[in-house]
């Protein structure tokens, strides 16, 4: 069965792209986008399988 680690990232309107690009990049998946409590700011739910064996 897989095992699954979670984060949630604040995401600025206006950098969404590069900020779920670098994300992506480490292996996190987007799950949900959601408002933020500022009309400027989203909150992106994300997750990536765990690795056995892993450090982090």
């Amino acid at each position: 069965m897989t095992k699954w680690e979670y984060v949630t990232v604040p995401v600025l309107v206006h950098a969404t792209k590069q900020i779920l690009d670098n994300w992506g990049a480490d292996g996190w998946e987007l799950v949900q986008i959601v408002p933020g409590l500022n009309p400027e700011n989203l909150v992106a739910y994300l997750k990536r399988p765990i690795v056995e064996g892993d450090s982090e």
